[in-house]
């Protein structure tokens, strides 16, 4: 079955290219955690950043895999103690999948505007945190977003949310710490 399913993604990547118009976006930008759900009221997230690039296949309606390394961290504090008791830091990649539609304008068009949606993989490859280790953290954490874009000219600016689907820990019996929402804001060029 799971070979079936990547040799029909393959050659639906390769009518998509073969028939559509293929944009090239390399992008830097933030990222703010929100952590939900969790066993702890003192939770909270703090700002990160991401580094990668897409390409969108298609003109009015598009599918736009990505790839970008990420950071993301998370600040435990207590209530008797306003500085942080610890906090996790998590590094990785993550690998959107969206697909998406020009409202205004196409990809060949001088400005636009885009809405996008898809679900994203996020593969933890560190971690640096005082009490747990990388086993005790799930990887991938898998999420699903929705955004919209801003192209003008070469560049493009993209804001989106993520809802997670996988809560951060593996072991949630001893350690809940929830689930990581984020708001996602990346810059860049299009070619």
């Amino acid at each position: 079955m799971k070979k079936l399913l990547a040799t029909a993604s393959v050659i639906m990547l390769l009518v998509f290219s073969l028939q559509a118009q293929v944009t090239i976006k390399p992008g830097v930008g933030v990222n703010f955690t929100n952590v939900s759900g969790g066993s702890f009221d003192d939770l909270k997230g703090n700002p990160g950043f991401q580094f990668g690039g897409s390409v969108a296949f298609g003109e009015k309606f598009y599918f736009e895999p990505g790839l970008f390394y990420q950071t993301e961290s998370i600040e435990v504090t207590s209530a008797n103690n306003p500085f942080p008791v610890t906090d996790g830091n998590f590094k990785g990649f993550r690998v959107p999948i969206a697909v998406g539609l020009e409202v205004l304008g196409d990809a060949d068009s001088f400005a636009g505007l885009r809405i996008f949606g898809g679900a994203s993989g996020f593969f933890v490859t560190s971690v640096s945190n005082e009490f747990l280790s990388e086993d005790d953290y799930a990887s991938p954490k898998w999420g699903v977003f929705a955004g919209a874009g801003v192209d003008i000219a070469i560049f493009y600016v993209d804001l989106s949310y993520q809802w997670s689907l996988t809560n951060i820990t593996t072991d949630v019996a001893n350690l809940e710490l929830g689930k990581s929402n984020g708001l996602f804001l990346t810059a860049g060029l299009r070619f």
